[in-house]
């Protein structure tokens, strides 16, 4: 482990942006392409949805954020207390939601964005998604 940071927040969808916003900043240590940095955002911000929207639905509670940077991949794992899901796998199909309204592509967003992906989840616990975005280790200049 190189780096690590460790954030906690309340269930709310205006801290999406700020879990985005720090995820970039803190891949901002890796050479990553723009578009490296735009798919790793776009995939804490499904993550911590699904924990928002999801995980606590009506109610208010936690979602924690780590991220780990080694020395070829960065680690981030969201999770939450919430709700959990039930069936995992069926979750992770595409165009799958409990909820109609929505589109059911936030795992698949996940895991075509990163390299690997990884979701735990006990009903009445809460869910926890790991993800791993990996890049070629560089010397330093």
């Amino acid at each position: 482990m190189k780096n690590q940071l460790k954030m906690s927040f309340d269930s709310l969808s205006e801290n999406v942006g700020i879990a985005r916003i720090t995820a970039a900043a803190f891949s901002s240590q890796v050479d990553f392409t723009l578009s490296d940095i735009e798919e790793i955002k776009v995939a804490i911000s499904e993550a911590v949805s699904n924990a928002v929207i999801h995980g606590y639905a009506e109610t208010k509670g936690t979602i924690e954020m780590i991220m780990t940077l080694c020395d070829n991949y960065i680690e981030y794992v969201v999770s939450d207390q919430g709700a959990g899901i039930a069936d995992v796998n069926l979750a992770r199909q595409p165009a799958y939601s409990s909820m109609p309204e929505r589109m059911g592509l936030g795992f698949v967003f996940m895991e075509s964005f990163m390299d690997e992906l990884e979701v735990k989840s006990t009903v009445g616990s809460g869910t926890m998604v790991r993800m791993i975005k990996k890049f070629d280790a560089k010397p330093v200049h």
